[in-house]
């Protein structure tokens, strides 16, 4: 599987949607950056910790070489120039809408990634965004603080000072902050995507996004150190051309550990052949049958509904392709959805008032459109009665069997 996934992912950037994304995000990134910064310090210097801010961001730029500390000293320029109250509510609404966009944009990203096509609701996006905003500087600077307090306290000193602790500590201050960025990656991959992501899943692309942002850093800091020409031609450009390329790897990094948890989680689409595998019409009325019949049974029984994301796993099919046969059986009043975070699916009608051909009908006609469909796509008079059969014969056999017959019958091979 590690050579098929390897194959995928330089498939996913050759078609470019990776890349395209990772330019996107960074575009965003540029409006937002000096927000973002401005909005979670103003947090941090509550607590005292504002002096640190430099360091943190030194750490960030460090790929850029000796132009690091230029750059981290014009970003902190910008975040003390920025005076909130003279912005007034509507320049605050923008400052802060631009944060929140890139926010979302991060989230589409991750959903586009995970063939999710639904965003969290409004209020749970504005405040899983605002607590990131607010708490997790905090939590970030806290961890750090506790740890170069305990770090520096004497009697620790003096442990460091004797063999062979001190090798140790010296080993796991090279390594502890290699693990924290694994973390920070598996975190952001267990809870970007608007779906249930595996922990095992997140901590595979964590592990690799880690290693390759390192690496990355590594080689972008010996190409910084080697690249004197782009001074020479932009000038004082040529250090904001470099941020703009780290920026843009970062991005692809992450976008890439999300495609490795991805597929880490959903191996069904590890396809060497491109494009998303879809269904046939005659799988598509299969896992409608399958999927009604579950979401009838767990609705007759009294039981948890079911979710989109239950579904996938239950019934192993792409998770674009069940969207689909679900949208038209919502779109045709067969199926709702509950106002739960994440919604579940429920019956939109008694069970006796869904027949069999009507649901079969509906998986057929799903993906039509008013401009072209079997009305608009004329036939001979020769062909059009053979046509009319057809159509007849799909649901002769179960003219008169409803969803409560199919829920109610005993089959093994349904259970």
């Amino acid at each position: 599987m590690p050579a098929r996934m390897l194959v995928v992912l330089a498939r996913d950037l050759i078609y470019g949607q990776l890349t395209l994304r990772a330019t996107g995000l960074v575009y965003t990134t540029l409006l937002s950056f000096v927000p973002l910064l401005a909005l979670s310090f103003s947090v941090l210097k509550a607590f005292g910790v504002y002096n640190q801010i430099e360091a943190l961001l030194l750490g960030f730029l460090a790929p850029l070489g000796e132009r690091s500390a230029e750059v981290s000293r014009w970003i902190i320029k910008f975040i003390e120039n920025m005076n909130v109250g003279v912005l007034g509510s509507i320049g605050l609404a923008l400052l802060i809408y631009t944060v929140v966009s890139l926010m979302q944009k991060a989230e589409e990203s991750f959903n586009y990634i995970w063939h999710v096509s639904r965003l969290r609701g409004f209020a749970r996006r504005f405040s899983g965004y605002m607590s990131v905003l607010v708490i997790g500087p905090v939590l970030v600077f806290a961890a750090l603080g506790i740890g170069s307090g305990f770090m520096g306290t004497a009697p620790v000193r003096q442990l460091l000072a004797m063999e062979p602790l001190g090798g140790a500590a010296y080993a796991a201050s090279k390594t502890i902050p290699f693990i924290m960025v694994i973390g920070v990656f598996t975190l952001i991959y267990l809870f970007g995507p608007n779906t249930k992501v595996r922990i095992g899943a997140a901590l595979v692309g964590g592990a690799v996004a880690g290693a390759l942002w390192q690496g990355a850093g590594w080689m972008f800091a010996q190409f910084a150190a080697k690249s004197t020409q782009y001074g020479a031609i932009y000038s004082s450009f040529a250090i904001l051309l470099l941020f703009l390329i780290w920026l843009y790897i970062n991005w692809l990094v992450l976008l890439l550990g999300a495609s490795i948890a991805f597929y880490h989680q959903h191996p069904e689409y590890l396809l060497l052949r491109s494009g998303e595998p879809r269904l046939s019409n005659r799988m598509r009325e299969r896992v409608a049958l399958i999927a009604m019949y579950l979401i009838g049974k767990a609705y007759r029984d009294g039981a948890p509904p079911w979710t989109f994301t239950a579904l996938t796993q239950r019934l192993g099919v792409p998770m674009h392709a069940l969207e689909i046969v679900l949208s038209a059986m919502q779109q045709r009043g067969l199926l709702t959805q509950t106002s739960d975070d994440p919604p579940a699916y429920l019956p939109a009608r008694d069970l006796e008032a869904i027949s069999l051909p009507e649901l079969l009908g509906t998986v057929r006609a799903a993906g039509e459109e008013p401009y072209l469909n079997p009305d608009t796509l004329l036939a001979s008079k020769e062909i059009e009665p053979i046509l009319r059969q057809i159509d007849q014969a799909a649901g002769e056999c179960v003219r008169h069997l409803t969803l409560k017959d199919l829920v109610t019958a005993r089959s093994p091979e349904t259970e």
